[in-house]
């Protein structure tokens, strides 16, 4: 069966600029392309849900100058890629924490996706300021009972669907607090390509390599 639903941890922004030389914020300017690329090519592998994990609650305590110009340059990405990903058809998400986000940043994430609500051929949802438990924390805190039904209706994104897929560049073999009560029985498919140089080959080998697992879901064969 093949992977509709797909989540990623873009790694190795950073790896990726100091092996070529760069500024740190190059590394993530290139990450930034490689989302755009992505994005495009899970529209055209039938893909029906894309999270990426783009800035997790653990990166304000990166140096001051990485985030306000990630912040930057994040506000810049929704700016100029919202139209195209509008006219191709895709629903933008933002999910995550609003604590400490600029309103400048706010105004446009809302901007975004109220100009692609209507769209349906795939929604892209950004986790952005964004931490498993502290989703579960928020989630919990709303919770009256009822069931996981119910819990799941309080969690960032209710309508999301559990990742089939979640896959992880870089070479690093772990979630980093990413989609905890989402991913419980999702394939974890590692990659080594570093983000920046991730491609449709990458995107295409890691849905092939989850066509060939079995999926059991805690049962037997």
């Amino acid at each position: 069966m093949a992977a509709r639903y797909v989540a990623i941890i873009m790694d190795g922004n950073a790896r990726w600029a100091a092996e070529h030389g760069v500024p740190v914020l190059e590394g993530h300017r290139e990450g930034a392309q490689a989302l755009k690329r992505t994005v495009r090519n899970a529209v055209q592998l039938d893909i029906l849900e894309l999270t990426a994990y783009a800035f997790s609650t653990e990166n304000w305590s990166r140096p001051r100058a990485e985030v306000e110009g990630l912040m930057a340059m994040f506000a810049e990405l929704i700016e100029s890629e919202t139209p195209e990903l509008d006219e191709e058809g895709v629903r933008m998400r933002f999910i995550g924490r609003h604590e400490g986000v600029s309103d400048n940043l706010l105004d446009r994430m809302r901007s975004a996706e109220k100009q692609t609500a209507a769209n349906r051929r795939m929604t892209l949802f950004v986790a952005f300021n964004y931490g498993g438990r502290a989703e579960i924390l928020d989630a919990a805190a709303r919770y009256r009972g009822g069931g996981e039904d119910v819990f799941k209706r309080h969690l960032y994104a209710p309508e999301m669907h559990d990742p089939d897929l979640l896959v992880r560049t870089s070479g690093e073999r772990r979630l980093s607090n990413y989609l905890l009560w989402q991913s419980a029985y999702s394939e974890l498919v590692f990659s080594e390509t570093l983000w920046p140089d991730f491609d449709k080959g990458d995107l295409a080998e890691a849905l092939d390599e989850y066509e060939a697992r079995e999926r059991r879901y805690g049962a037997r064969s």
